[in-house]
């Protein structure tokens, strides 16, 4: 195999026959009052899961949920989700709440047919130094590790890097699901090789602006990260987020472009409002006429059928982050706007994870698609042609 899946083991050639598997799987959901609003990560993890058990294996699943910072948080427990698990694989779930060294004999003493749930591994602050320490008590509790939390990749944490150091690693099948439908924006894009940004920082898409400038044929840039890009342009955006202290480096990425050749198209309209509140009172301006007490919230009509122009003669389209506040109808427009256009094209098309993934499953228009990623940061980072710690672990030596 080549490109990504160079020299990568491979959950489905390992012998796990009488073995106790541990498992990183990405369980990072939306929560609310304890309840699980999106299972699309655990859905995900499934499939991993049930080819373990069918083929004789103990499966003990670790994940992180939220950013604890090294503490218990009660509200950030993995019981819902052990509980939903239980459910959806019909099999008893022993979740394992003190990390004690006792662990691996109740796994052992356990049924073969129980799934053990390891609580919030960022309870504890050596997860994310990757203390040595720490990844050998994981590593304990396995006799293999199966890395299956496409999204976490790109962090070389204890369960994710650290693990792989002391035990057998593999792949599981949605990471190499990810890696198959990302292959080809890696290795040979169709062109035009569209990327569309936005979110609401530029601060973090500023990197990726800068790497993606090699590799793609034309940037469409929208949500926050537009106004400070139109701000470092000469352009007055009213009272809409600019982030002053990047304005330099800005201009830098822009020439940067320029010198390669590589269009970076910006809004030309907004949807404004002089705060989120004031949905009700939404007025459409061209992004030079934005009144100075109002801000944007979203890409304009015009700009969307710019952008869609662009999408329909793309070969490859690459979306990373929302257009704008797609939550309330007044100002989603922009942004289901795009994700419509990215359903018509012909153009292969992957959609990042996180915000951009929740607002195309919330239009309905997810199955138009042809990959939407469990893992945006992962995603961009391997678009971005960096490297993943944590994939680089499960490869052989």
């Amino acid at each position: 195999m080549s490109g990504a899946f160079a020299g990568l083991r491979r959950v489905q050639d390992a012998q796990v026959e009488g073995q106790v598997v541990a498992v990183r799987v990405d369980y990072n959901v939306p929560m609310a009052d304890g309840q699980i609003g999106d299972d699309t990560r655990i859905q995900a993890s499934l499939p991993t899961l049930r080819l373990l058990r069918e083929r004789g294996a103990k499966v003990v699943v670790f994940s992180h949920l939220g950013r604890p910072e090294g503490k218990v948080v009660p509200e950030l427990s993995l019981r819902p989700i052990a509980d939903l698990l239980g459910e959806l694989l019909e099999a008893p779930i022993i979740l394992h709440t003190e990390h004690e060294e006792d662990v691996r004999p109740h796994i052992d003493e356990a049924a073969d047919e129980a799934i053990h749930v390891l609580e919030n591994v960022r309870f504890h602050p050596e997860e994310t130094a990757n203390e040595s320490p720490f990844a050998r008590w994981l590593s304990s509790l396995g006799d293999l590790f199966v890395n299956d939390a496409f999204a976490t990749l790109h962090r070389a944490h204890a369960s994710t890097v650290g693990v792989a150091d002391h035990l057998p690693a593999y792949a599981g099948l949605l990471v190499q699901k990810e890696l198959e439908a990302l292959s080809p924006l890696v290795e040979e894009p169709k062109r035009p090789y569209v990327a569309v940004i936005g979110g609401k920082k530029a601060k973090s898409k500023l990197g990726p602006l800068r790497d993606l400038i090699r590799t793609v044929d034309e940037i469409l840039v929208g949500g926050g990260v537009a106004y400070t890009l139109l701000e470092a342009l000469g352009v007055h955006v009213g009272t809409s987020p600019v982030e002053h202290a990047l304005l330099d480096e800005v201009e830098e990425v822009l020439a940067n472009a320029g010198e390669r050749g590589v269009t970076v198209l910006l809004p030309s309209d907004v949807v404004t409002a002089e705060a989120p509140e004031a949905a009700s009172e939404a007025e459409i301006f061209a992004v030079d006429e934005i009144p100075p007490e109002r801000s944007g919230f979203n890409i304009g009509p015009e700009t969307v059928a710019r952008f869609a122009e662009r999408i329909a003669g793309a070969g490859s389209v690459l979306w990373t982050g929302p257009m704008g506040m797609y939550e309330d109808p007044a100002f989603a427009s922009g942004t289901r706007g795009l994700a419509e256009a990215m359903a018509a094209t012909d153009a292969y098309t992957v959609v990042g994870g996180g915000e951009t993934g929740d607002a195309v499953s919330s239009f309905g228009l997810a199955e138009s698609m042809s990959h939407i990623s469990t893992g945006g940061g992962a995603s961009l980072a391997l678009l971005r042609g960096r490297r993943l710690p944590a994939l680089e672990a499960l490869r052989e030596s």
